[in-house]
């Protein structure tokens, strides 16, 4: 069974920082891409960062971009993201997704973990 679990949100002020860690089993780890999104109440999923097999290509949305760290272990099967300076506008649930870009809407996912950032 195809296993995803995140962890590592929560409250946190603008400018703060948190990392995200997802756990995964159930599949060979090292054979994927893996994905990282965010959704807002109403709104869609949107990805923030996909990175590749075996690390070396990490890429970014925009919104993102010089502010959030994906990285992976593959000894681990897991997979990490680092939120730094930290918007209002980050504010959302976050999910790992097994594989990358394309399919990520529909492609598996774990549970979630809440990333709410307030003064």
């Amino acid at each position: 069974e195809v296993q995803l679990v995140e962890s590592g949100g929560g409250l946190v002020q603008p400018g703060g920082s948190l990392n995200l860690s997802c756990a995964t089993s159930g599949f060979t780890f090292s054979l994927y891409s893996m994905t990282w999104a965010r959704q807002t109440p109403g709104e869609g999923l949107e990805w923030v960062s996909v990175i590749n097999k075996d690390g070396t290509y990490p890429t970014y949305a925009d919104s993102v971009k010089g502010r959030f760290t994906v990285s992976r272990d593959n000894a681990k099967n897991t997979v990490y993201l680092q939120l730094n300076s930290l918007k209002t506008e980050d504010t959302a649930m976050y999910y790992c997704v097994r594989g990358g870009i394309v399919g990520y809407r529909t492609n598996a996912r774990g549970q979630g973990t809440q990333v709410t950032v307030s003064p």
